[in-house]
């Protein structure tokens, strides 16, 4: 596989750029796809309203004028002349196109029109005009010291250097769905000439991904059925129940069901791989702390493996509470620990001393040696792929495996995409739970939602709030969390304490802002959705959410549960103008299921040229939502190929099978 530094231009600065994009090779270069693609159609000013976006081709008329303010932004302006009309032009934070834009010169200008004031409001600038051609763009996401046209570059030529690409659709599938070459249908991903010829290959590449996708699901669940076989433990029932009965509460019907279910898997002699879903909130912990208990009593080491190191301290410090004076060893290993106690600690668990482990994916680390591994949970499985998933099972050879998830979905959706798995549901929520009161506002009332909060602040209670989803480019996002940080210092930093966090802060960064408004140091976080999973702040009350009308309806639910994490009443505010009926199913329930059942209907055929939100990142392509068809005609297809015995005839397909799963 071929270096990136093969490619001119690319030097060690971009290569550790691109590699922040998960780029290291050619062919993760040319396998980086567009997230979404943007008809560019000329608009007619005359039949635009206010606000409408307009994309539009003309002539600089006027030398631009640049002005800098608050240290790096920057706003531009200059006139526009089409074949109807002369325009105004502002944009904000491009002052570096100020060279290209001589007089005279023929550009494209897309953004937003301000019928009132004669003005686009440009979001961005091609130098080329348009005319009357009708152009399908993609839109790369990248990151900061790497725009898209550089990135266009390198994959351009990237796909000049690369001709032997691997199919891995039999030739009877292809020949079936009639499918376009491999190598053609990525030339059109990254090159469309129109919305047809773009479909067929996006439905090539997707079918492919799924394919995979479904062949790795079934042979996992070949396996979990027939192959691996576990250590079947005693369940000491009395010892259970008189741990149960001494939680400081009650648990729900939902929780004691989904219990018994995890302990008639432990006691069996086959290894346990279930799936236990509820909402935020609903008590999947105190379930894997009974499973954990079971464990312990037959003397085997458990491991709780999260996605962020707040989440795991906030783990480590509840589930200590709750095993009280109970003789177990529990340990946290993250980022932060130091190298000494981390060094005892891999001591301690290769002796068997150490009984939970709790911690990031560094606990399942090629250094980490486990003397008697029983059960291993990890918390967000939405945010482990099959490939995950099969290295949990490799890493711990016999244990139990828990996946727990606050994304509840469809059941015909989880019996295809976790069809390797059991599933464990609750549907009720502890009885101390308050159910979230959720309101739907518009943009102009946001006098009365800050009245809200202020209400609430003054309670000594915490807020979130989150800034809109901007789709054209991942700097805006940026753009607005600062926009709203500074509205907010103006309404509320005289008293309370603002901060701010956001996908371009380093891990740490985030870390340190999580743990202050979890420590109550910060009254009001303003955030983009990376608050969505691994922060619990018990004192939160409020969730604020701008522009709801770009997120899903799970999404939205995810956010909302952020918030309700104690026997405060809390509330979740949504601002938007539009899709009312759409977001008024959040203010009728809070149940996530309800929610996951309404959001697949609404979302399932999706949208061409919409944002691809897609809630397994294992994924380049595909969305499971949008391409649920997809999947399962590709499901039916994997099971007859691997029913057929067809896997030895593949060489190609074999090998990549058994780089993520067992075929043995």
């Amino acid at each position: 596989m071929k270096d990136l530094s093969f490619i001119k231009g690319i030097g060690p600065k971009t290569k550790g750029y691109l590699e922040k994009l998960n780029i290291y090779n050619i062919n993760d270069l040319i396998n980086h796809y567009p997230f979404r693609y943007e008809i560019l159609k000329r608009s007619d000013i005359f039949n635009l309203n206010q606000d409408d976006k307009i994309i539009i081709d003309g002539f600089v008329d006027s030398v631009p004028n640049l002005f800098r303010f608050r240290g790096n932004m920057n706003k531009m302006s200059f006139r526009l002349r089409t074949s109807t009309a002369i325009i105004n032009v502002v944009i904000f934070n491009r002052g570096f196109l100020k060279n290209n834009l001589s007089l005279n010169k023929e550009i494209t200008v897309i953004g937003k029109w301000d019928l009132l004031k004669n003005t686009i409001v440009a979001t961005d600038i091609k130098l080329e005009g348009l005319g009357d051609d009708i152009k399908v763009e993609p839109i790369y996401h990248t990151t900061s010291n790497l725009n898209r046209k550089n990135l266009s570059h390198y994959i351009d030529e990237a796909l000049k250097m690369t001709t032997n690409i691997i199919d891995y659709i039999p030739e009877s599938i292809v020949s079936k769905y009639s499918f376009l070459d491999k190598k053609s249908a990525i030339d059109i991903i990254h090159h469309p000439s129109d919305a047809t010829t773009l479909k067929r290959a996006l439905l090539r590449l997707k079918y492919e991904e799924l394919f995979i996708f479904m062949l790795k699901i079934n042979i996992l669940k070949i396996n979990n059925q027939h192959k691996i076989k576990g250590h079947s433990k005693v369940a000491d029932s009395k010892a259970v129940k008189i741990f149960i009965d001494n939680l400081p509460f009650k648990l729900t019907d939902d929780q004691l069901k989904a219990v018994d279910e995890i302990i008639d898997d432990i006691k069996s002699d086959r290894v346990m791989n279930r799936l236990l879903q509820g909402d935020v909130g609903s008590g999947k912990t105190i379930v894997a702390v009974v499973a954990i208990y079971v464990m312990f009593l037959n003397h085997y080491q458990s491991a709780l493996m999260v996605p962020t190191e707040i989440l795991a301290q906030q783990h480590y410090d509840n589930i200590r509470k709750l095993f009280g004076n109970i003789d177990i060893n529990i340990k946290l290993l993250i980022g932060n620990t130091p190298k000494a106690e981390k060094e005892s600690i891999y001591n301690d668990l290769a002796n068997g001393k150490i009984d939970l482990i709790i911690g990031t994916h560094a606990i399942m680390q090629s250094v980490v040696a486990y003397n008697n591994l029983g059960l291993v949970i990890t918390d967000e499985q939405h945010r482990f792929g099959v490939n995950q998933r099969s290295n949990l099972k490799n890493k711990a050879v016999r244990a139990d495996i828990l996946y727990m998830s606050a994304t509840p979905i469809p059941r015909t959706y989880a019996l295809t995409i976790y069809g390797d798995m059991d599933i464990s549901n609750i549907r009720t929520m502890p009885k101390n739970r308050k159910e979230i009161i959720t309101y739907l506002k518009k943009p102009d009332e946001i006098k009365e939602v800050l009245t809200m909060i202020k209400k609430e602040l003054e309670l000594k209670h915490q807020i979130y709030v989150v800034a809109p989803l901007i789709e054209e480019n991942e700097n805006n996002d940026l753009e607005n969390v600062n926009k709203l940080k500074r509205q907010f210092e103006l309404a509320f930093g005289s008293v309370y304490k603002i901060g701010m966090l956001h996908g371009k802060m380093s891990p740490k960064e985030k870390e340190k802002i999580m743990e202050e408004f979890s420590n109550n140091k910060i009254n009001i976080l303003i955030s983009t959705t990376v608050i969505e999973v691994g922060i619990d702040v018990k004192n939160a009350t409020m969730m604020v959410i701008f522009d709801a009308k770009r997120f899903g309806l799970s999404t939205l639910h995810q956010l909302r549960g952020r918030v309700g994490r104690s026997d405060l009443q809390s509330y979740c505010i949504l601002i938007s103008d539009k899709e009312k009926e759409r977001l008024k199913i959040m203010t009728e329930t809070n149940d996530g299921f309800e929610i996951s059942e309404q959001d697949f209907k609404l979302r399932g055929q999706g949208d061409l040229f919409g944002v691809r939100q897609s809630g397994d990142m294992t994924f380049k392509i595909v969305d499971l939502k949008k391409d649920f068809k997809i999947l399962m005609q590709a499901r039916k297809d994997a099971e007859i190929f691997i029913k057929n015995d067809l896997i030895d005839d593949y060489p190609h397909i074999k090998k990549l099978l058994e780089e993520s799963v067992n075929l043995d």
